[in-house]
């Protein structure tokens, strides 16, 4: 019984002699203070996809290397090691700094495609705050404008595409969510806002009758001061929702709310 536990006992010590020599090999090269072998280090490493101990190598050298010719292939890769790792927060700001910093340099344009992409990533779904989502269109549209003959200009509008899809989708949701919980007031900014942003939406008809209906049920809840400004507010919306969807189902619903309206505003009058 003892004789069969030595076989395995020297593969566990083997395995572990192993793993701690390839580790101490990492120490090693990270405090040797050696800027030259940390630098093959790193693209070694970096070649063999792991981007963490790259990182540690390529940030350990920056100072040793400022101002010299490596210093902008080392600020690319810390970059790329960040985006690889999926750090996107990091690679989005990696990616623009180097496009700031080496403004002359042949990879400004990877940089600032990237940086915009590492924003895209970070794009949450539609239901969720957009920033991001805002900060990857300004990303792509500034790239696009800085390199209009780019063969990536249209992935970029695509992308754009994609992001603008997803913040009116969110601006909808939100201007009916507020709606349905009787917050008007936010409801009418957020739909006038989508309107105004995205004037070709498909939720262009769908906006405009929710925009008639908060005016109106706003003016109904409000104190008598206040009814007339809102009920005309209704009235408005009422014309500019038949004025471009007069051919619409709900057409001749609108077209009776805007006379109920106007009636209630010659009540007002009327005392």
């Amino acid at each position: 019984m003892k004789k069969s536990i030595f076989p395995l006992l020297f593969i566990v010590i083997l395995v572990t002699t192993l793993s701690i020599g390839c580790r101490s090999s990492f120490e090693r090269v990270r405090t040797s203070n050696n800027p030259e072998e940390m630098l093959i280090t790193a693209d070694s490493l970096f070649n063999k996809g792991d981007y963490s101990k790259a990182a540690t190598l390529y940030e350990l050298i920056v100072p040793s290397y400022r101002g010299k010719r490596e210093a902008e292939h080392i600020a690319f890769r810390i970059a790329s090691t960040h985006y690889n790792k999926g750090s996107y927060v990091l690679s989005s700001h990696y990616f623009k700094q180097f496009a700031d910093n080496y403004s002359g340099s042949d990879l400004k344009e990877d940089a600032l495609y990237q940086s915009a992409i590492s924003y895209y990533r970070l794009s949450p779904r539609h239901q969720l705050d957009q920033t991001d989502s805002e900060k990857a269109i300004d990303a792509f549209q500034q790239f696009a404008n800085t390199y209009p003959n780019s063969d990536k200009v249209e992935e970029a509008n695509e992308y754009i595409d994609q992001l603008r899809k997803k913040a009116e989708v969110k601006a909808f949701n939100s201007g009916k969510l507020y709606y349905h919980t009787r917050d008007y007031s936010s409801a009418i900014r957020a739909l006038e806002n989508l309107l105004k942003d995205y004037p070709g939406s498909e939720y262009a008809e769908e906006s405009r009758y929710i925009l008639i209906q908060a005016n109106k049920d706003w003016a109904e809840r409000s104190i008598f001061t206040k009814k007339e400004e809102r009920y005309l507010d209704a009235v408005e919306h009422c014309e500019a929702y038949l004025k471009r969807h007069g051919r619409a189902s709900r057409a001749e619903e609108v077209a009776s709310t805007k006379e109920k309206c106007k009636n209630e505003i010659l009540n007002l009058q009327n005392g």
